[in-house]
């Protein structure tokens, strides 16, 4: 039995670990050569590969030139996508003599698309995992193979949440990878009724809005905080990020506009359109979150952040 893997991240590389675990041959591996401006926290799966003596390629385009014809020729078994940046076409995906399956990060219909581990924190779920799916022309729409769910802490961040990911990653690709080739693996239809759909995210979409309310910027902090961009907001000129944060319970003062400083000995809360924002560890933006500042050493009574 052989599985080719379209791979990315830690996940891509727990997939690997995986089916070499279970001695299942991989012909090949495709993944991506790294962005040099996006901060790469994660491991390679290319190096991986490469240590282990697989074949690994990097197509800017998977499904155009050369790599089609390639991955029909080596007649795998199954086609394994885990974190792979690009939608598989039709003619690669009919090539798998078995299946083309896809591990995505969230419990299916639910958070279809880009960045559903960002996209879970920032909307306040409680309960996340994620979902092993046959693909099909539509995103995340493929039948059910698996599901794995976590419980989402409040104060989970968005990597204390994607490592919870890859446990259960590890889990379900083990138990259920087998069973796919061996033809017991169920399949079970997504509800599509219920389909809930999210796009990519951007740097920019970090800026906090202090007009809603101090838990939906809480929950905005801890969606994009370290290693990924950040929230921020602006401070006499200059991106002052907020790596941390938490809601009090006062509700402040509303003749305050959101956005104000309010000093608390050496506290320092944000007015927020309901409810306070006491800030734990900020930056300017040139410098390092490791190294992040404490608010009193930079925030004022009465200054308003925008």
């Amino acid at each position: 039995m052989s599985v080719i893997l379209c791979g990315y991240h830690n996940m891509g590389c727990i997939a690997l670990r995986i089916l070499t675990k279970l001695g299942i041959t991989v012909p090949a591996v495709f993944t991506h050569l790294d962005d040099p401006e996006e901060n790469r926290w994660f491991n390679s799966l290319g190096e991986l590969a490469k240590e282990i003596g697989i074949p690994v390629y990097y197509p800017e385009d998977i499904n155009s030139g050369p790599w089609p014809d390639m991955i029909r020729d080596l007649r795998a078994d199954l086609l394994l996508s885990c974190y792979f940046r690009q939608m598989i076409k039709e003619d690669i995906l009919s090539s798998a003599r078995i299946a083309a399956v896809n591990l995505h990060g969230s419990l299916l219909p639910k958070y279809r698309g880009r960045c559903p581990v960002n996209w879970q924190i920032l909307n306040g779920e409680t309960r996340g995992g994620v979902t092993l799916h046959h693909m099909v022309k539509q995103a995340d729409a493929g039948d059910i193979v698996a599901q794995y769910a976590v419980d989402i802490d409040e104060r989970d961040t968005a990597l204390s949440l994607f490592k919870k990911l890859e446990y259960a990653t590890a889990q379900v690709l083990e138990q259920y990878i087998p069973r796919l080739l061996d033809g017991t693996a169920p399949r079970i239809p997504q509800d599509h009724s219920k389909a809930t759909y999210f796009g990519g995210r951007r740097p920019e979409d970090g800026r906090i809005d202090w007009s809603v309310g101090a838990n939906t910027i809480y929950n905005l902090i801890r969606a994009v905080t370290w290693p990924y961009p950040g929230a921020y907001s602006f401070l006499r000129g200059r991106r002052l990020m907020i790596w941390e944060a938490e809601p009090v319970e006062s509700e402040g003062d509303s003749d305050k506009a959101p956005g104000t400083v309010i000093s608390r000995g050496s506290d320092r809360l944000v007015q927020t359109g309901k409810g306070v924002l006491r800030l734990l560890k900020v930056s300017w933006e040139s410098c390092p979150p490791v190294d992040g500042i404490p608010p009193h050493r930079i925030l004022k009574e009465g200054e308003i952040l925008g």
